[in-house]
């Protein structure tokens, strides 16, 4: 990876977005049977987030943790541009390569090779530039004796993999990860942990959602507790995985 020419940087200011989520299997009789006659579902109304702002400038490695259900994923979802938020503003300089699922993406039906130009050119990587970066990609996810299978016989740990090394072979200003700290075995987590920590020492940005705190505790610059949407707290490692713990 070049040196980023840019200085990679995230803000999010005042972000809330909320989702109306239908309740139908928990209507009474007198309510379903007004349903089926007017054709409408009642709906509720979920506060994914709400008045969230931080910041992360370049050779942050920046962990989001909390509980299932306190906004984490969606707040990287929202960055990503895959939900709009309802509030606010996101600000953000530099490419951004987002891994929140990770085998999203491949295509079955075509071979490892194929889904690695596939990928890489979506990532605006040249032909020439995947060609270059190839062997190392297919090195990187140890899959070097299944260049010409398809994906479809991969396992989720193989796919998963893959899609992970693709991601950090494509000059990423800003990495967005979800539980990236779940793929593959222990060798290959500190693996891809110390490559997110090399790509980030050279000017890039790394967001991670994750549960596993000793990998966060390791890496990460500083922490974003989620709790109900918001951020609880903000700070340096340590402190906020204690309280998180506590």
């Amino acid at each position: 990876m070049k040196e980023n020419q840019q200085n990679s940087r995230i803000v999010a200011e005042n972000i809330s977005k909320t989702f109306q989520i239908g309740f139908k299997k928990h209507q009474s009789a007198l309510e379903r049977f007004i349903s089926l006659f007017s054709g409408k579902e009642p709906k509720k109304t979920l506060q994914a987030l709400k008045d969230v702002s931080f910041e992360a400038e370049k050779g942050e490695i920046v962990g989001i943790i909390g509980e299932n259900g306190s906004g984490k994923s969606t707040l990287l979802r929202t960055i990503a541009g895959i939900y709009k938020q309802d509030e606010g503003r996101i600000i953000t300089n530099g490419k951004i390569i987002s891994l929140i699922n990770l085998v999203v993406g491949l295509h079955p039906r075509l071979t490892m090779k194929d889904n690695i130009f596939l990928v890489s050119s979506f990532f605006g990587l040249s032909q020439k530039e995947i060609t270059q970066k190839f062997n190392s990609i297919v090195e990187f996810a140890e899959l070097e004796n299944f260049v010409n299978t398809k994906i479809y016989q991969f396992s989720e740990g193989m796919k998963a993999r893959l899609a992970f090394s693709i991601s950090i072979h494509c000059n990423p200003d800003i990495l967005l990860l979800d539980e990236v700290f779940e793929v593959g075995d222990e060798s290959f987590r500190k693996k891809s942990a110390e490559k997110i920590k090399e790509l980030v020492k050279k000017g890039a940005i790394a967001l991670l959602v994750s549960h596993n705190l000793n990998m966060i505790e390791k890496y990460c610059n500083k922490i974003i507790l989620m709790e109900k949407g918001k951020i609880k707290k903000e700070g340096k490692t340590r402190m906020v995985v204690e309280e998180y713990k506590g």
